[in-house]
């Protein structure tokens, strides 16, 4: 190879060469390769098909001479990296100027993994990070769900150090200040229930089984689950971006240095609180439900509230009175150690916060519904006549 063919044209040349390449034999028998002419997106647009399966018959252990090319952009320098196998080749003869090209290939490319085998385990590698997650959130929530009764102990032997303070303003944020959207969800929900079980029961002459049926399913059901639902939404995410800004703002760390147990004055009167309030916005909710229902079944079949009231002790058993407050209570319980629990984990940027917020919301009312199952199993003969 002459000294001229690794400069650039001399002003004689021609200043365009169509992009071409050619295959001879060596005498230690690999195959060489002289690229020349102008491999730029321009140049190749057109002969690009016909180029393409002409340089996949080029043999692999070819070595490669490119100091012919002309001109040449990332479009030619990436045909010839496919070429190549997605690394760079031995024995390569380049000129100076296009080798920032071919390194710059070398650090943001690389070989094509397998994506069949890939597809084949994505499904269990996807499964298995949700697992893991999981049971990364489990043993955070044992953890301070421990923090929060060692404290709890604590505050038995001294009663000096319950933060009375916290506990009353997280029982009127969570309990007074939702008595308005439960009482409204709780009205609608009696209504419609009364209307549709109504117009069933109309059907077959059985009106006044419309109490038994109106009772057991809010006081049983329909009232914990709702006013839970209402609360996680409402008050669940306002802990869990309360805490979330304490984050940011670096507070729990401020109270650390000082030697105040966040557990003591955040996690344990937000869960006293809505264990306290909780029950009581079952029972509104309760209440407020059966009214719903008195109204519709007096509109719909002409029962009076006065009946509605006096069959009610009788159609519905005490018994889930007391298991849709207990459920109350176990639901406040959660409600806050998970909004709790998702506050705590909130990194220092607004997009943590964000998505913590909405995660506490998801698992607060999934582990009520789910909680809720499990009181159905198991106390499923409490309570029924």
């Amino acid at each position: 190879m002459s000294d001229s063919a690794a400069t650039l044209p001399s002003s004689s040349a021609p200043a365009w060469v169509p992009p071409e390449f050619h295959v001879a034999p060596a005498r230690d028998g690999a195959a060489t390769v002289s690229v020349v002419g102008a491999w730029n997106l321009r140049s190749l647009e057109p002969l690009m098909a016909d180029m393409t399966a002409r340089l996949a018959q080029v043999p692999r252990n070819a070595q490669w001479d490119l100091s012919g090319i002309t001109r040449l952009d990332h479009a030619g320098a990436m045909m010839l990296w496919r070429v190549w196998g997605y690394q760079r080749v031995v024995n390569l003869e380049l000129r100076p100027e296009h080798e920032i090209i071919f390194t710059h290939l070398k650090l943001v490319s690389a070989k094509p993994v397998d994506t069949v085998a890939r597809d084949k385990l994505a499904f269990v590698v996807a499964v298995g990070a949700q697992v893991l997650a999981l049971w990364d959130h489990a043993l955070g929530v044992m953890r301070l769900l421990g923090a929060v009764m060692l404290n709890l102990c604590e505050i038995v032997r001294h009663p000096s150090r319950i933060p009375w303070k916290e506990i009353s303003a997280n029982v009127y944020r969570t309990g007074t200040q939702a008595l308005g959207i439960t009482a409204l969800v709780g009205f609608l929900v009696g209504i419609v229930l009364s209307y549709l079980t109504g117009q069933q029961l109309k059907t077959f002459g059985a009106d006044i089984f419309i109490v038994n049926l109106q009772g057991v399913a809010v006081i049983r059901e329909l009232g914990p689950v709702l006013a839970a639902i209402l609360i996680a939404g409402r008050s669940g995410s306002a802990m869990t971006a309360q805490l979330g800004v304490m984050r940011v703002t670096e507070e729990i760390d401020a109270m650390a240095v000082m030697g105040i147990p966040h557990t003591l004055r955040l996690v344990l009167p937000k869960m006293l609180a809505l264990a306290i309030a909780m029950p009581l916005v079952v029972l509104w909710t309760n209440a407020i439900a059966l009214l719903g229902g008195m109204v519709a079944a007096q509109i719909e079949l002409g029962l009076g509230m006065k009946y509605f009231l006096s069959a009610l002790p009788q159609a519905v058993p005490v018994a889930n009175l007391w298991l849709g407050l207990c459920k109350g209570v176990v639901f406040g319980v959660l409600i806050a150690l998970l909004a709790c629990h998702y506050g705590l984990r909130i990194e220092p940027n607004t997009e943590s916060l964000g998505a913590g917020t909405t995660r506490s919301v998801v698992a607060a009312i999934t582990t009520v519904i789910v909680v809720d199952a499990v009181f159905a199993v198991m106390f499923s003969h409490v309570g029924i006549s």
